[in-house]
């Protein structure tokens, strides 16, 4: 469930006024380096991804997904979430930015059904907007808890 990888532990909130988008990138990443998930190259390789290929990870109005290729630098699938009271500019003002989602992969298929309740996560207006007006940490996660009571409900209606 998404709330096992988005806690207390992994969102966080800032006001955003004196970040740019990789020092973003950054501080969205530290859960995941203090509990160990990812190392320090990993942050490097998000940057350099998006310094290479452009602000690809902007999955939606006001909304970062940053992540790299599975590289030796993640211990195992992790997630974080940093939200950002102001936002920041990802490579350009075409793209401002306020929830940065961090996430790690150790292969090509373990992230899966993460992505997937991420996906559910965003897809619903509804909790982009809430994403969006949050806040507090407290507020994000009932947001997320909310999306992982839902997901839990299908997928029992789904096995009957």
């Amino acid at each position: 469930m998404l709330s096992n990888l988005l806690n207390e532990k992994t969102v966080r909130i800032a006001d955003g006024k004196k970040l740019d988008w990789k020092t973003s990138i950054k501080e969205a990443s530290k859960p995941l380096l203090e509990n160990g998930t990812i190392l320090n190259g990993y942050v490097s390789s998000m940057i350099d991804v998006v310094k290479k290929e452009g602000p690809y990870i902007n999955i939606g109005p006001g909304i970062a997904l940053a992540h790299a290729q599975p590289n030796g630098f993640v211990n195992r699938v992790g997630m974080a979430l940093l939200k950002t009271k102001d936002s920041i500019a990802l490579t350009s003002k075409d793209h401002m930015i306020n929830v940065w989602f961090v996430l790690a992969a150790v292969d090509s298929n373990s992230h899966l059904e993460s992505i997937k309740e991420l996906t559910k996560l965003l897809t619903d207006p509804n909790n982009v907007e809430k994403l969006l007006s949050a806040n507090s940490v407290c507020d994000l996660l009932n947001v997320i808890k909310n999306v992982d009571l839902n997901f839990a409900v299908k997928r029992k209606e789904d096995k009957k």
